[in-house]
C-alpha cells in the first residue's frame, strides 16, 4: 500500500474509534518546584530560576509559608518571596503559590483542616495578606489552596466536630435502608467526603475574592490509600484543574519497584477520570533522592524519570511538576528530593527531564493537541468498598485478599494485565462512569472484587448491559450493599444480571487453578459455588459452578466468584487472564490504533492521537532487551522516533527496546 494511502487510511480510521475530547489544545508545561525557606540569598533564587530555564522548564510551585512571612508582632514581610517571584518573572517561570498558613516546623504536608473557628479566621487572614500581595507578580499563575488533601483517617479537630454535627442534622433519611437490617451507618466516612469538598470550597471563595477568576489547582496524594475520601467529581465544580501528588517513596506501597511505571500509569489514570471535563496536571513527581523521610529510601534513576514523565504526559496530563528542584536546608527533608546537585548543577534526572522538554518544545503542537486514545475498557472501584473493607480489618493473621489493599489490588491487577497488552483501560469511581447512554455495545466495565455495590447501582448496571454493555465481575463483587449488609440470601440484588444463585463462598488457603471457558485460571481467597439460573456454567466442580456467562439483552455478564485479578498479580504472571480478557472482551487493534501482537511482560504503552498522527509511548521494565510487534489497523505505518533514551530502534511494526528504556514515537 502506498505511503499516502496509509495516511488516508489512518485519517479515516480515526473518525470511527474512542478519543477523549475533554480538553483544549493547551502547551504542555514541565518545572520543578522551588523549595524557599530562610537563609536562603538572592542570589541563589535567582540561580534555581535560571536553572528551570536552561533546562526548558516553564513552571514551578512554591510553598507560601505564613511562617517566613507573618511575624510575631503581627507584620507581614514578603521579601524572601517576592526575591522568587521577580525572579520567575526575570526568566519566564509562572508560578503555582502553594498557600501554606502557620503549622509545625516538623509538619511536612500542611495543614488539612481548621481546629477551630479562631483557626479559621486565621486561615482567611492569611489569604487575604498572601494573595492580595502575590497575585501583582506577572509570575503568578495560580493558587494551590491546600497541599495534598487526604487525612487516611477521620479528622479530629474541634471545628471538624461542630461540621460534623451540622451535617449529620442536614442528613435526610436515606430511600435505601438495607430492608431493615441492622447496619453501620458510614457516617464518618460520608462526612470526610462531604468535609474534604466543603473546605476546598471555602478555600477557593477566599481566593476568589481577592484574586476573582484566577487559576485553582489541587494535588490529592497517596491515591491508592486515600481515593475514597476525594469526591472528584464535585471538584470540579470550583477547580480550574486537577493534580495529584505521586511519590515512589511515600506512595507505592502496593508496588514494588519494577513496578513504579504502572503505579504512575494508574495513578495517571484514577486522576484523569476524576477530572472529568477540566485539564488535569501532575502537580509533584519524585525527582531526587529521599534520605530519612518516606516510607522507604530511595533515589529515582534517570530512566525512572524518563517513565513517569512520559506516562503522564501520555494519559493527557497537561504537564507535571517535579518535587523538587532544590533541596530544602532545614526539617526532615533536609537534603533531599531535588532534581540539582548541592552545587546547583543538574543531576542526570534533571538532564534526563531537559531531554523531555527539548522533544515536547520541537513537537510543542502535536502534543498540545493530544488526546488519549481510549479502549472502552472501564475497571470500576466503589468508595463503599474500600469503606466496608477498612470497617471490617479486626487483625489476626494476614490475608492479601481481605486485609485492607485487597480491594484496590485486584483492580490493579486487571489495570496492569490490560497495560501489558498495550491497553489502555479507564479506571475509574463508579460515580464517574456515564450510565446514560443509549447503547453501550463496544464498552465494558470490569467489577474486579469490588465487595460493596451501592444499591443505587444495581439497576444502572443492569442498564448498561441490557444496551449492550459486557461486565465482568469477580471476587467477593456485591457481597455487601453501601451499610456492609450481606446481600448473597435469597433475593440476591443481581441475580437476574449475572445469571446465578450463589450458593456460598470457601475460603482457599492458596492460589488454585480454575479453568473457565477451557483457560485455566488463578483462583485466589474464595472459590463462590453458584447455580445457574438463566445463566452458562463456564467452569464447574462437583456438579457446582464456579464461573458463569449470562446474555442479558444485548450485552454479556461473566461472574467469577473468586479473585482472578488478584491471584495473577500475587503470582507476577498476566498470560492467562489476558487469554480471558481478549476472549471474552474480545479488545484488538479496533479498541486502540496499536496494540502489542501478545502481551509483554512488564512493559505498557500508552497512545495518544493528534490530527492525523498516533504517539505510542513504550515503556520496558522487563530486566532484557525487548523485540516487540505492534499490531495496528494499518499494514504499514511510517514511524518517527521521538525520543529513545537508550538507542531504541523501530522497523515498520517492530520495535527494539533496551531494558529501562522509554521510546515516543509518532505514526503517520
Amino acid at each position: 500500500m502506498p505511503a499516502g494511502s496509509n495516511h488516508l487510511r489512518l485519517r479515516e480510521l480515526f473518525t470511527g474509534m474512542q478519543y477523549s475530547s475533554k480538553q483544549q489544545a493547551t502547551p504542555i508545561m514541565i518545572g520543578a518546584e522551588v523549595f524557599i525557606e530562610p537563609g536562603q540569598t538572592a542570589e541563589e533564587i535567582n540561580t534555581w530560576f535560571l536553572r528551570l530555564k536552561e533546562a526548558g522548564m516553564v513552571v514551578t510551585r512554591i510553598r507560601l509559608f505564613e511562617t517566613y512571612m507573618h511575624q510575631p508582632n503581627g507584620v507581614w514581610d514578603y521579601t524572601l518571596f517576592d526575591v522568587a517571584y521577580k525572579a520567575a518573572e526575570k526568566y519566564g517561570i509562572k508560578i503555582y503559590g502553594n498557600l501554606f498558613p502557620a503549622t509545625a516546623f516538623t509538619d511536612l504536608g500542611g495543614l488539612k483542616f481548621p481546629n477551630d473557628e479562631t483557626h479559621l479566621r486565621s486561615i482567611a487572614n492569611y489569604i487575604k495578606n498572601v494573595v492580595t500581595h502575590f497575585k501583582q507578580f506577572k509570575s503568578c499563575y495560580g493558587w494551590v489552596p491546600v497541599n495534598e488533601p487526604g487525612l487516611g483517617h477521620f479528622p479530629q479537630e474541634e471545628f471538624a466536630t461542630d461540621k460534623y454535627g451540622e451535617w449529620k442534622a442536614a442528613q435526610a433519611n436515606p430511600e435505601y435502608n438495607s430492608n431493615g437490617y441492622d447496619h453501620f451507618d458510614f457516617a464518618d466516612e460520608r462526612f470526610h467526603l462531604y468535609y474534604n469538598t466543603w473546605f476546598l470550597q471555602w478555600l477557593t471563595n477566599e481566593i476568589h475574592q481577592y484574586d476573582a477568576g484566577s487559576i485553582i489547582h489541587v494535588n490529592n496524594h497517596a491515591i491508592f490509600n486515600h481515593v475514597a475520601e476525594y469526591d472528584f467529581t464535585a471538584w470540579r465544580n470550583f477547580l480550574t484543574s486537577l493534580g495529584g501528588s505521586a511519590h515512589a517513596s511515600w506512595h507505592f506501597g502496593y508496588f514494588n519497584r519494577r513496578q513504579y511505571a504502572m503505579a504512575v500509569a494508574a495513578n495517571c489514570a484514577i486522576i484523569r477520570s476524576g477530572a472529568g471535563e477540566i485539564p488535569w496536571f501532575m502537580t509533584e513527581l519524585q525527582g531526587g533522592n529521599n534520605t530519612y523521610s518516606g516510607f522507604l529510601s530511595l533515589c529515582p534513576t534517570a530512566a525512572e524519570i524518563s517513565q513517569w514523565l512520559w506516562i503522564a504526559i501520555g494519559t493527557e496530563s497537561k504537564g507535571a511538576i517535579f518535587w523538587c528542584l532544590n533541596p530544602r536546608s532545614s526539617g526532615i527533608e533536609a537534603g533531599e528530593w531535588a532534581m540539582l546537585n548541592y552545587l546547583n548543577e543538574p543531576s542526570d534526572r534533571m538532564l534526563a527531564a531537559t531531554e523531555i522538554t527539548e522533544v515536547l518544545s520541537q513537537n510543542a503542537e502535536l502534543f498540545e493537541h493530544a488526546k488519549e486514545v481510549e479502549s472502552g475498557i472501564n475497571i470500576l472501584y466503589t468508595r463503599e468498598s474500600l469503606w466496608v473493607e477498612r470497617k471490617l480489618q479486626i487483625g489476626g493473621k494476614s490475608y492479601e485478599s481481605r486485609d485492607e489493599g485487597g480491594v484496590m489490588k485486584s483492580a490493579l491487577g486487571y489495570f496492569e494485565a490490560l497495560s501489558e497488552c498495550g491497553l489502555q483501560a479507564n479506571f475509574k469511581e463508579i460515580s464517574e462512569f456515564d450510565f446514560a447512554k443509549a447503547n453501550y455495545s463496544g464498552i465494558s466495565i470490569i467489577l474486579a472484587h469490588q465487595i460493596a455495590i451501592p444499591s443505587k447501582y444495581w439497576p444502572l448496571l443492569t442498564a448498561f448491559v441490557q444496551k449492550g454493555g459486557k461486565l465482568i465481575a469477580d471476587g467477593l463483587t456485591g457481597y455487601y450493599d453501601e451499610n456492609a449488609v450481606g446481600t448473597m440470601r435469597l433475593g440476591f440484588p443481581m441475580r437476574d444480571l449475572f445469571g446465578a444463585d450463589i450458593l456460598e463462598y470457601k475460603a482457599i488457603e492458596e492460589v488454585q487453578d480454575i479453568t473457565i471457558d477451557g483457560i485455566t485460571l488463578p483462583a485466589f481467597g474464595w472459590v463462590g459455588l453458584l447455580r445457574p439460573t438463566t445463566g452458562t456454567a463456564i467452569a464447574s466442580e462437583n456438579n457446582a459452578a464456579l464461573a458463569i456467562k449470562n446474555k442479558y439483552g444485548k450485552g454479556i455478564t461473566w461472574w467469577i466468584p473468586s479473585l482472578l485479578g488478584l491471584g495473577s498479580r500475587v503470582l507476577e504472571d498476566y498470560s492467562h487472564l489476558n487469554r480471558f480478557l481478549k476472549k471474552a472482551l474480545d479488545h484488538s487493534t479496533k479498541h486502540s490504533a496499536f496494540i502489542f501482537d501478545t502481551p509483554q511482560k512488564k512493559m505498557l504503552m500508552k497512545t495518544m492521537r493528534s490530527g492525523d498522527s498516533i504517539i505510542t509511548i513504550i515503556i520496558n521494565k522487563s530486566a532484557e532487551r525487548r523485540e516487540v510487534k505492534l499490531l495496528t489497523q494499518v499494514a504499514s505505518p511510517e514511524p518517527t522516533v521521538l525520543f529513545a533514551n537508550k538507542g531504541g530502534k523501530t522497523g515498520g511494526n517492530h520495535i527494539s527496546i533496551d531494558t529501562e528504556e522509554t521510546m515516543v514515537i509518532k505514526w503517520e
